[in-house]
């Protein structure tokens, strides 16, 4: 579907179209929810892909973590070194044409409101939707987090996000300070350092894991996120959980060049570059700085929510599976434990699941994929 149709009444919206809302919108037609008519997908942006429309060019499908297949067409790129924003958006397109799934673009949720009869009300820049139901399936491109220090705004080089990377070539004979300990800061400063000097500093020592990202990982990670989110926590870091995994290539490259010897994070930013102040007997020091990189990673996108008041003190929503603990129709996927490709469809068809037996008691289930 293109276009903005006439506002209408569903039993579902799904709010996002990238791998979360396609892998929801698959298992709600799945459950037999009709498309277009009983659900629908709202999506911002103009074109399928979600986020993969504004990864970096230099990103190819084998420097990413795996792209896992969406459920029932699996992903089969031509070659490791496609770049990921041109392949995964195609993929996700197909998709959405071979399971004519009914995504409504470009259509940006500005609020999702209760109204009084148990439903709730859809707000967008195309008009307003009801449904009984919702899903947001946002994730966090849309939300890059950069932490505040003082003096920051006196600096006199540039600053940007990883949502803001291109190509390492910009950053020629100048002096890159990068700011984070995750895969998107290993990477491009492994990248960025055959270009020109760089500096690499992070809040905690970086933890290295030798080995895969195997079966045993994943349900470290997903059981501590989990956790996180069933108190009502905000989701910690997937690498605060794995370590940075030394069979990663770039990580690899890093290593054997020297790159990656890491920094504790400065006290301050200066006009010319970072500052750590004395501690501990030792004298201060200051790095001179071109450009300061924040692989800082992102917060959920889930701003649009906020009328409806299910966050806990702690910021983070509580969380019973996919649903917000104490509001059964309102369901996050794509958050915590399945802020990932293969977590996302796993996640989708639980929303689905659930929303049948809340919305259609006593119908049969469908079967997983």
């Amino acid at each position: 579907m293109t276009g903005s149709p006439t506002p209408r009444d569903v039993d579902v919206v799904v709010i996002g179209a990238g791998q979360a809302g396609l892998a929801t919108g698959w298992a709600l037609a799945r459950q037999g929810f009709e498309r277009g008519r009983e659900f629908v997908l709202l999506d911002g942006e103009p074109a399928p892909g979600g986020a993969w429309r504004h990864r970096w060019p230099s990103l190819t499908l084998g420097t990413t973590h795996r792209v896992h297949d969406l459920p029932g067409l699996p992903f089969r790129p031509d070659s490791e070194d496609a770049p990921a924003v041109e392949s995964v958006p195609a993929y996700f397109a197909d998709y959405e044409h071979r399971f004519q799934l009914p995504v409504v673009r470009p259509v940006r949720v500005t609020a999702v409101r209760r109204t009084g009869q148990g439903a709730f009300t859809v707000e967008t820049d195309r008009g307003h939707w009801t449904a009984r139901a919702v899903v947001n399936a946002t994730g966090t491109w849309t939300r890059p987090f950069v932490p505040r220090y003082p003096g920051q705004e006196l600096f006199r080089g540039r600053q940007l996000h990883t949502v803001d990377y291109r190509d390492a070539e910009e950053f020629r004979d100048r002096h890159v300070v990068v700011v984070g300990g995750g895969a998107s800061a290993t990477q491009l400063l492994a990248e960025i350092s055959r270009v020109t000097s760089t500096t690499w500093v992070t809040r905690r020592p970086p933890v290295w894991r030798d080995g895969p990202f195997d079966e045993d990982v994943g349900r470290e990670v997903v059981a501590t996120v989990e956790q996180a989110v069933r108190e009502g926590r905000r989701p910690g870091s997937v690498v605060g959980v794995t370590g940075l995994l030394t069979s990663t290539p770039y990580v690899r490259d890093g290593l054997d060049r020297g790159v990656l010897e890491r920094l504790p994070v400065f006290d301050r930013i200066t006009p010319d570059g970072v500052a750590w102040d004395a501690a501990d007997g030792e004298a201060g020091r200051t790095v001179p700085a071109d450009v300061i990189l924040w692989a800082t990673g992102f917060r959920a996108a889930v701003g649009h929510l906020a009328p409806l008041r299910l966050r806990e003190p702690g910021r983070g929503f509580r969380m019973d599976g996919t649903q917000v603990a104490g509001e059964p129709r309102v369901h996050l996927v794509g958050y915590g434990p399945s802020a990932s490709t293969i977590g996302a469809n796993r996640a989708g068809q639980a929303a689905a699941r659930a929303l049948r037996r809340e919305l259609r008691p006593g119908t049969p289930l469908a079967r997983s994929a």
